[in-house]
């Protein structure tokens, strides 16, 4: 089943087009990539690309890529479709396809994705991949998705807004680590004896609420969330022809 993750960005359509197809600033606000490149090409050839992401401080994978071209519809829709692939080893992702799509509205831009891949390693890969891989490569994209749409509507850079992102995430942990320090004293420890009693008594009444707003508060709107993002297509939504286009190509 592929991935499909849609969003609502408050800009111009040229603006979206120019930070998701340079890669330049592509590589800024997706999480999935550490680096992006084009390739060199001649004229009348397809755009190449290689991307890069760093799985680990010393563990970098890497694949290449090709742009199957643009299409633009009379309404003014914006299509591109690609197709990827990985001969690292070490990556779960052997090949695969997808597309970008721009929808205007009186709004602003209906910014949206659909894309699959062929793991690898087997029976194993497929397990792992149902299992952690994929869930999680739709939570990166929604999460980018929506660090992108904080860069164009309200100015925050993406390093600037994976900062908030960080500093939020530590706030929820150690609202949480202390729930359940009180949670395993009865109270806070290393309190005098009054506010010992005092704390027995009120802590396991603010636990409860402590620890749900530590786990399900909406992100603050300055911190981008994946959360924020469509999941599943909406009515009228399909996979463009340019897919089509890609397999013809192979």
């Amino acid at each position: 089943m592929g991935l499909y993750i849609e969003t609502h960005i408050r800009a111009d359509l040229d603006e979206l087009w120019a930070r998701t197809q340079d890669p330049a600033r592509h590589q800024r606000w997706d999480l999935r990539f550490t680096e992006i490149d084009h390739l060199p090409r001649a004229e009348g050839e397809p755009q190449r690309f290689r991307y890069a992401t760093r799985v680990l401080p010393f563990l970098t994978v890497s694949g290449t890529g090709v742009a199957a071209g643009e299409k633009e519809r009379a309404d003014g829709t914006r299509t591109s479709a690609l197709r990827f692939a990985s001969p690292h080893p070490l990556s779960l992702i052997a090949e695969g396809r997808g597309y970008w799509r721009y929808v205007p509205d009186a709004h602003g831009v209906r910014f949206l994705t659909g894309y699959d891949y062929r793991p690898r390693w087997g029976l194993l890969g497929a397990l792992a991949d149902r299992l952690l891989f994929r869930p999680l490569m739709g939570w990166a994209t929604a999460w980018s998705f929506d660090r992108l749409r904080l860069w164009l509507e309200r100015g925050i850079t993406p390093e600037r807004a994976r900062r908030n992102w960080l500093a939020e995430l530590t706030v929820r942990a150690l609202v949480l680590a202390l729930c359940l320090t009180v949670l395993g004293h009865g109270s806070l420890p290393g309190l005098p004896g009054p506010f010992t009693d005092a704390t027995a008594y009120l802590c396991p009444l603010l636990l409860v609420p402590g620890a749900f707003l530590a786990l399900f508060k909406a992100p603050l709107a300055g911190t981008p969330a994946a959360r924020r993002c469509l999941r599943t297509p909406g009515t009228g939504t399909r996979a463009p022809s340019l897919l089509k286009t890609l397999e013809k190509r192979g």
